[in-house]
């Protein structure tokens, strides 16, 4: 696997579609911080790690659940999550170039100096850095 967080991604937009209640991916500390983020600010229920060898597989390996949410209406709370940047094309930007999406009824998902985090507390903090995805 080339790109293992749009691989995520993929995985929840195809989960969404299908109204899944969670979904279950291999584990990485990359994944886990994107999932805690996408936690935090209301877009998925609940994100956690499963222990490996313990779902009663031969799996020695630790595991990401993510529980998506839905709206009252039946529609996703993610109506739209993409990758910015990738492994042949990586988008940096400074703290003044920090991207707004959907008039900030969206949120981009930045990794700094600093570590991960919305493009929101990006600018709060005056960091910049490569531009994960964006989520709306």
């Amino acid at each position: 696997m080339m790109d293992p967080i749009a691989d995520m991604f993929t995985r929840i937009r195809n989960a969404s579609a299908v109204k899944k209640s969670e979904i279950v991916l291999p584990m990485s500390k990359l994944k886990y911080e994107v999932a805690k983020i996408l936690e935090a600010e209301g877009w998925v229920k609940k994100a956690s790690i499963i222990p490996g060898g313990l779902n009663g597989q031969h799996n020695s390996f630790d595991e990401l659940k993510i529980d998506l949410k839905y709206r009252k209406n039946g529609k996703p709370q993610i109506a739209s999550i993409q990758r910015v940047s990738r492994p042949g094309l990586k988008i940096y930007v400074s703290k003044n170039e920090i991207p707004t999406v959907l008039n900030n009824f969206g949120m981009a998902i930045i990794s700094t100096s600093s570590g991960m985090m919305t493009g929101d507390e990006a600018k709060k903090k005056h960091v910049g850095g490569e531009v994960i995805g964006e989520v709306y």
